[in-house]
């Protein structure tokens, strides 16, 4: 089974490779589907973005669901997602040889 495309903004990073996610227990995907949040869950992440030509070209992650540990400004959620190693990239970038 697919991991979860939960949109983000990639704007609210609260470290180099932790993301707020939601403040809520659940989060819509991509499709509408209503997710039920959890310690660990593998999910795939995204924005909306475009590339130099003004085409859309989202910026995409994977990672895993955790408790947001945060005190400053983004105390209000309630999960985040921590970033794999392969980081945040445009999805058009996906495949290609690093």
């Amino acid at each position: 089974m697919p991991n979860p495309q939960l949109y983000v903004d990639f704007n609210e990073m609260l470290e180099p490779d932790l993301v707020l996610l939601s403040a809520e227990d659940t989060k819509r995907d991509v499709a509408g589907a209503l997710v039920q949040l959890r310690e660990a869950m593998a999910i795939d992440v995204y924005m909306d973005d475009v590339n130099e030509r003004g085409e859309p070209d989202n910026l995409v992650a994977s990672g895993r669901v955790e408790k947001n540990q945060s005190t400053g400004w983004g105390s209000n959620a309630r999960w985040c997602c921590r970033i794999d190693e392969h980081g945040i990239r445009h999805q058009s970038d996906l495949g290609k040889q690093d």
